[in-house]
């Protein structure tokens, strides 16, 4: 029998230490794969009606409800820290059961168009395109009385989110982001805006949203919890086959859609994760969402965790499963960290 210095030497320890790479921060900083940069970086904003209104949301730290006249200042910042570009919501003085006020074009998201573009006009402006926000029920669309259960009317909404995106591309949207998850509503609205002359304005689909306890926060936000029922007949099913994402996206591609997203995001990694691979040549977008953020915020307000570090860490882990673009409620906080 050999001994133990007769016998071939296996590579590893102590030859492979692979410390070596961890050591020296300039080394760690060399070898690192997944980068973080504010231009792929979304920031979330909440608009409502009337003028010099800024009313702190709660649930979300940080975060408020403001008036189109004071989006100004936090675009000027979101320009300065050279975030990406922002995503407006929008809150009107009344709703109704059609969302009448998402058709307007001097409804409120429009309103905030027009004040940003005076403020940074090649800053890109992506408005959300769906109706809860608007009607007076909660829900994302016009609700179908013949089913016997709460139900949105899947094709009657489909022309109303067309009509939607072409008002926020006529007041002057860079880009435009149905959240909704209605069947085919990626189709309606490049038919929509191809029509109407737009047809340059891209359309970033919620292809893959799912029905998530996480966004509680933003409904506080965007006054939009639904009066009755929940989400989850026309949401993703959480406990869902990942194929089913993968199936959802392939649509939504099929239909004209210039970026796909998944949200939320933490929870789903593995998801997100799966569609890069499927998908390695289409830009991925995934959401931070509220939860996500004001979990973080509760937390490190009680001293259980460092904000900074928990957050950059968590964008990394984002981005390292595959997203190219992350919409979060850091996003200002992240640029002047990073």
């Amino acid at each position: 029998m050999m001994s133990l210095e007769q016998q071939p030497q296996q590579p590893g320890f102590p030859t492979t230490r692979l410390r070596r790479l961890r050591y020296n921060p300039a080394v760690r900083r060399l070898v690192q794969q997944t980068r973080l940069s504010p231009s792929n970086l979304i920031l979330p904003l909440f608009v409502r009606s009337g003028e010099n209104v800024r009313e702190e949301i709660s649930s979300m730290p940080g975060h408020y409800q403001l008036s189109p006249d004071l989006i100004v200042d936090e675009i000027s910042q979101a320009v300065e820290l050279g975030i990406g570009g922002v995503i407006l919501f929008g809150i009107p003085a009344e709703k109704d059961a059609t969302g009448s006020n998402a058709l307007s074009d001097s409804g409120i998201i429009p309103q905030a168009i027009h004040v940003a573009k005076r403020a940074a006009g090649e800053f890109l402006l992506i408005t959300d395109v769906c109706f809860c926000e608007y009607t007076d029920h909660g829900h994302c669309g016009p609700i179908n009385k013949k089913t016997g259960r709460i139900d949105v009317d899947n094709d009657a909404t489909l022309e109303l989110l067309a009509e939607q995106a072409v008002v926020h591309a006529r007041a002057g949207a860079d880009m435009v982001a149905p959240s909704g998850m209605m069947d085919g509503m990626v189709g309606a609205i490049r038919r929509g805006l191809d029509t109407a002359g737009f047809s340059h304005v891209p359309i970033i689909s919620y292809a893959a949203k799912y029905a998530s306890a996480f966004y509680g926060p933003f409904r506080d936000a965007a006054e939009s919890t639904p009066q009755e029922g929940d989400r989850c007949g026309y949401q993703m099913d959480p406990a869902a086959a990942a194929g089913q994402a993968i199936r959802e996206i392939e649509l939504d591609l099929a239909e004209g859609a210039d970026i796909v997203m998944v949200k939320p995001a933490l929870a789903y990694l593995d998801v997100i994760h799966q569609v890069s691979r499927r998908f390695p040549g289409v830009p991925l977008a995934a959401y931070n969402v509220s939860g996500e953020y004001s979990m973080v915020k509760a937390a490190a307000r009680r001293g259980w965790l460092d904000e900074q570090a928990v957050v950059l860490e968590s964008l990394t882990a984002i981005r390292r499963a595959g997203a190219t673009i992350i919409l979060t409620y850091w996003a200002k906080d992240a640029a002047r960290w990073l």
